[in-house]
């Protein structure tokens, strides 16, 4: 449920229904340590100067 939640929000956004387009940012993270494989993601907004981002 969050992940459709945020998935709309991007598409929302990025389409520019609410004026000039949001620029969508994400990234996968890959950590290898002695204990294991560790993984992570990012997702997030740009627009001009701002930044907004959800690590998970």
């Amino acid at each position: 449920m969050r992940k459709l939640m945020i998935a709309s929000v991007l598409a929302l956004a990025a389409c520019g229904v609410d004026g000039e387009p949001v620029q969508p940012t994400g990234g996968v993270n890959v950590s290898l340590s002695p204990s294991g494989v560790g993984l992570g993601a990012n997702v997030g907004l740009k627009k001009g100067p701002l930044r907004i981002g959800l690590g998970l």
